[in-house]
């Protein structure tokens, strides 16, 4: 069947370019971070409750389990706030590449939550990121609290990442991302009631194009891109999802470098920095997923 494996990597690679979209959205779309975050939870989590009904999913789950959840999901949305908010100050590039250095955090993250020790050639890979944020810093300090924020982005991405491989020991994919999105939803809503209520203005004065950019990037960034991403790794090996996946940030520079024209807003440093990152990230997911490979024994079928 080649068509058909030829249609899952094309379909991966969709997925992946979606991914990188996200970004600009988020620089499209007017709402600050937290009301945007806000909308793009509940827009999604209507879809995966509708998908749920459709496919006759069964979530229940034990109530320690759910307190894991809620709390994953109050991570997960701390991640996409802190990494919107990290473009509308800074720029779609800064804020990617910043979240690129998760790879630097899940090395430190997997070994604490998993109890292995850490890789010495990932602290090596580390010490390599940090002084590709260095390079970057050095010439985009006006973008500081962009890069900040970035920074802490990845590392709350890495955290929920490295917990849900855990929750997926149990539970299912779409069971474990309902909780956690209905929790970001509610802990949202509460933040915003009790510290920004100037949120709510803004989610009741939407222009046309914000509805129609937060539509998309509920529906097809959000919930269509997990469905997706679930059913393309029946097909295709893990090794080639995570290696392909170290594309998002790529795909989503060279958009924002085409539609918003950020190669005039950042110096030649920058690029430099954020080679030295994707390079060191690619090579990490390479040599992680070959270990892998060779601890598996392959049997005859």
């Amino acid at each position: 069947m080649p068509n058909d494996k030829l249609k899952n990597y094309l379909h991966l690679h969709v997925l992946v370019f979606i991914a990188g979209f996200t970004a600009i959205l988020g620089q499209l779309i007017s709402l600050q971070a937290i009301p945007l975050v806000w909308y793009r939870m509940i827009i999604a989590l209507v879809l995966m409750y509708f998908y749920i009904l459709i496919r006759r999913i069964n979530i229940k789950v034990s109530p320690q389990y759910l307190l894991k959840f809620f709390i994953a999901g109050v991570i997960i949305a701390l991640h996409w706030i802190t990494f919107f908010h990290s473009i509308k100050v800074s720029t779609v590039s800064i804020a990617l590449v910043m979240f690129s250095t998760g790879a630097f955090f899940a090395s430190f993250i997997e070994p604490i939550i998993y109890k292995r020790k850490i890789i010495w050639y990932e602290t090596i890979f580390g010490i390599m990121i940090i002084a590709g944020v260095a390079i970057i810093m050095k010439s985009e300090f006006h973008y500081l609290e962009g890069i900040i924020y970035g920074i802490v982005s990845a590392f709350l991405s890495s955290l929920f990442a490295v917990l849900n491989g855990k929750f997926l020991e149990r539970y299912t994919a779409t069971t474990i991302s309902f909780y956690e999105f209905i929790s970001g939803v509610i802990f949202i809503t509460i933040f915003m009631f009790l510290f920004n209520r100037e949120s709510f203005s803004t989610v009741n004065s939407l222009i046309p194009m914000d509805v129609l950019y937060l539509l998309i990037l509920g529906s097809v960034c959000t919930a269509y891109a997990f469905i997706g991403a679930v059913y393309v790794m029946r097909y295709i090996s893990p090794f080639t999802v995570v290696l392909t996946y170290n594309l998002e940030p790529i795909y989503g520079i060279i958009l924002a470098l085409i539609i918003f024209s950020e190669a005039d807003k950042l110096s030649p440093n920058f690029f430099v920095g954020a080679t030295l990152v994707f390079a060191v990230v690619m090579v990490n997911g390479i040599l992680k997923n070959l270990k892998k490979r060779k601890k598996k024994i392959s049997i005859p079928r």
